[in-house]
């Protein structure tokens, strides 16, 4: 039969897809269903019509299948944030490790890997170190409030995460569980604090009002803790009766920054920054080393499991004292500070100055000597010049962004033909087709998934390169 946009269907779940979605099938064709689990019967409306394949939002859950769970929050269903919450978390483990296979050998046309199982992580719930929360003027309405006789508004000072796919709507959170509670409540503390001073949230579409994020920075190892109000505006006084609200309320808080974001960008990096109250900064630890983050550093959300990460990465290295290690997309240098200790010179590479700042300081801080770092794209400075400068590599790691490596970076390691290369990717994807390139160099000896975010359907993964012979 066809099946249309709009029309109803019942089926079963079969498999878990990529970005947290099942996946059934009628007469063949596949059917792909968010907020379901394998096992389940459904009903579910088609939303999209694609030539292989349909796209549809859940209406009910018929008969629950094997592998689901009662959700922990209450907004489990409407929150992109933990779209697996509803799936055991053994099962979410045995999904991920599936997903990256598949990349592997779909994408990647590795067919003889066969993928590693899933390092898991300790704590399911309240591991991430930073939570980044919105602030706006419509709130995200539930299909209960949609469904109702009496009309409801979604004008409101909502605060919390973006409803999936709308960046005009926010879902107003009424509990989180992804970081320490006190992110929560801190959120639910400024939001009534705004509404009690009506202070505006600002407006999406028409570019007016104030609050625009939230953000918060629980270090694990330390007892920082980090509150950074990005504004649309400049505005001293409203900002130091927030600071003075904040203190008094959570004198846990370590240091409060006021970002000011006055442009259309969406980003939750202000143009400036303000101190308001302390260093500006955190410290957090991963193994023997502390590094420094800043507001706007990028820093590995999941402290605690970094650390399995980098293990891993440590393993398939396999460094030798002598040799030269580069660390392309270094970050703050946390990777690079770890490895330090076990081999002769690190070279850091990262595009941003306040990232490559960061790394400096934390270098310094640590009194390692062996680490220089480079600041720039890496399609531009991974040149022949560079490792003219400080020696060619006898081992590699890329951790690059989602969306994968530049071709040029990937052409410029093939020509390299470095003898150990780690590639940590937190998009398996984009590594599946940069492997694929770096197959006819290399062979894939290994590969590795380690879950830094549970209730998620993001993986973390790490893959053992060695040049061909």
């Amino acid at each position: 039969m066809a099946i249309k946009k709009g029309d109803d269907v019942e089926l079963t779940i079969d498999s878990a897809a990529y970005k947290g979605k099942g996946i059934g099938k009628i007469d063949g064709l596949a059917i792909f269903v968010p907020n379901t689990a394998p096992g389940d019967r459904v009903k579910a409306r088609i939303i999209k019509k694609k030539k292989s394949y349909r796209e549809a939002k859940l209406l009910e859950v018929i008969e629950p299948g094997p592998n689901r769970i009662e959700p922990k929050c209450q907004h489990a269903k409407n929150c992109g944030g933990c779209n697996w919450q509803h799936v055991s978390y053994k099962k979410q483990l045995k999904f991920k490790r599936d997903q990256v296979e598949d990349h592997m050998h779909r994408i990647g046309g590795l067919n003889d890997i066969e993928v590693n199982p899933t390092i898991g992580c300790d704590k399911e719930f309240y591991y991430r170190n930073k939570m980044e929360y919105s602030m706006g003027h419509k709130r995200w309405l539930s299909q209960e409030e949609i469904n109702r006789d009496e009309f409801v508004s979604d004008r409101s000072f909502a605060a919390g995460l973006h409803a999936p796919g709308r960046f005009d709507k926010i879902l107003n959170l009424n509990e989180c569980h992804l970081q320490d509670p006190i992110s929560f409540k801190i959120l639910d503390f400024v939001r009534s604090w705004c509404v009690e001073h009506d202070i505006d949230p600002y407006n999406r579409i028409d570019h007016e009002g104030f609050m625009r994020n939230l953000v918060i920075r629980k270090a694990h190892y330390t007892d920082d803790l980090m509150v950074n109000v990005v504004t649309y505006k400049d505005d001293q006084d409203v900002m130091e009766a927030l600071t003075n609200a904040l203190l008094e309320e959570f004198p846990e808080i370590t240091t409060i920054v006021n970002n000011i974001n006055d442009t259309r960008s969406p980003t939750a990096e202000g143009r400036y920054e303000k101190v308001l109250y302390g260093p500006g900064y955190i410290t957090d630890h991963i193994g023997p080393y502390h590094f420094t983050i800043d507001a706007n550093a990028f820093f590995q959300t999941n402290t605690a499991q970094a650390e399995q990460l980098y293990e891993v990465a440590k393993s398939f290295a396999n460094i030798g004292k002598n040799d030269i290690l580069y660390d392309l997309y270094c970050g703050v240098g946390t990777l690079s500070l770890f490895l330090s200790e076990y081999c002769k010179h690190i070279i850091g590479i990262e595009l941003e100055e306040v990232t490559i700042k960061n790394a400096r300081k934390n270098a310094r801080e640590n009194q390692v000597s062996n680490v220089s770092f480079i600041e720039g794209d890496m399609k531009d400075v991974f040149t022949e010049e560079v490792t003219d400068e400080y020696g060619e590599p006898d081992c590699l790691i890329t951790d690059p962004p989602r969306a994968g490596m530049h071709p040029d970076v990937v052409e410029r390691l093939k020509e390299l033909k470095v003898p150990k290369l780690v590639y940590v990717s937190c998009n398996s994807s984009t590594m599946a087709r940069d492997l694929k390139e770096l197959n006819k160099v290399y062979d894939i000896q290994e590969v590795q998934p380690v879950d830094m975010f549970p209730q998620t359907y993001h993986i973390e993964t790490v893959a053992k390169l060695r040049l061909k012979d």
